[in-house]
């Protein structure tokens, strides 16, 4: 069940959000991330992902969410659990004054054996695949995708 606008607003005051984040990995390792077009981290590069919906099974949003942001559904079996993260953002998706957006965020790992059908860009203006070096040392990509390779984590 998707939220209208004015729900998420409110569950983004009262409550942290929850999601998974996709680390896809292409056959030479390099990393997909996306110039994010909308808030949070608009116009940063940003790996893909979404909110899990209420009611909606992890493996279910794991489906909906490669499909809606890798334009192929893929099985949460075939990924990798990397851990849990915080991501904090000092605005939201409707830029209302004063409103910080809150993400527990699952992250997940999928390498690809192929290249990926075209990816939508309904909520990018592009997308690159980085090397790890080149994801760390970019200046526009988000602090956030760079905490998923640092630490010994990448």
């Amino acid at each position: 069940m998707f939220l209208s606008p004015g729900q998420l607003i409110d569950a983004i005051r009262l409550t942290p959000l929850v999601s998974i984040d996709l680390i896809v990995r292409d056959p030479q390792g390099r990393v997909l991330a996306g110039l994010r077009s909308n808030r949070p981290a608009q116009n940063c590069w940003f790996v893909p992902g979404g909110r899990i919906c209420k009611d909606e099974r992890l493996a279910e949003a794991f489906q909906r969410i490669t499909r809606a942001e890798l334009g192929a559904a893929e099985d949460i079996s075939h990924a990798r659990f990397l851990g849990v993260y915080e991501h904090l953002y000092e605005d939201n998706f409707a830029a209302v004054p004063g409103l910080s957006t809150h993400y527990v965020v699952l992250a997940y790992e999928l390498r690809l054996d192929s290249p990926l059908p075209e990816l939508p860009e309904e909520q990018h203006q592009g997308f690159h695949w980085f090397t790890v070096d080149e994801l760390l040392s970019a200046p526009d990509v988000h602090e956030n995708t760079k905490a998923y390779f640092s630490q010994g984590r990448g």
